[in-house]
């Protein structure tokens, strides 16, 4: 047990322990997003956004912690994983925004009143596009920071080799 709660002092452990939550729990959301529009159901909807709120702010303590990880990591890699280290952060740093927006969209599916079905289905929409995009860059993050320690997933040369 006490190894279990050392762990989870560790930056890079929680890193690594909820780096799939924005990606799973975006497509799972969205799944839902797009059941509900289909539904025309307001309930599924207010479901949906909330797992899409709460999993689309998840990638500000993955980014966090990924950060404070990055010193600690960077001195166990080789050449390649390294290369690949600093890949995943500026993936990263560069569309964390679109989780943020995402978020955005889904804090507004709840929280604005919308009269109509064609406001409440152009919300949805509009959620679905972002939180779309927001998980597609999200598994390119996710693909690089895959290389940094499993060899076996680097297909191709690291960035600037």
């Amino acid at each position: 047990m006490d190894d279990i709660l050392k762990s989870l002092q560790q930056p890079e452990y929680l890193h690594a322990i909820l780096n799939h939550l924005p990606i799973v729990g975006l497509l799972i959301g969205l799944a839902v997003l797009l059941i509900a529009l289909f539904q025309r159901s307001r309930a599924t909807a207010i479901a949906a956004y909330i797992i899409i709120l709460v999993t689309a702010l998840s990638a500000y303590p993955v980014f966090e912690l990924g950060e404070k990880a990055e010193d600690r990591v960077e001195g166990l890699l080789d050449d390649d994983g390294r290369a690949w280290l600093h890949e995943h952060e500026e993936r990263a740093e560069k569309t964390i925004f679109l989780f943020y927006l995402t978020a955005g969209f889904a804090f507004a599916g709840l929280a604005l009143p919308m009269k109509t079905s064609k406001a409440i289905a152009s919300m949805a929409v509009a959620t679905l596009v972002c939180g779309t995009i927001a998980l597609s860059f999200g598994v390119w993050i996710a693909s690089s920071g895959g290389k940094i320690s499993h060899k076996e997933f680097r297909y191709s040369p690291p960035p600037g080799g």
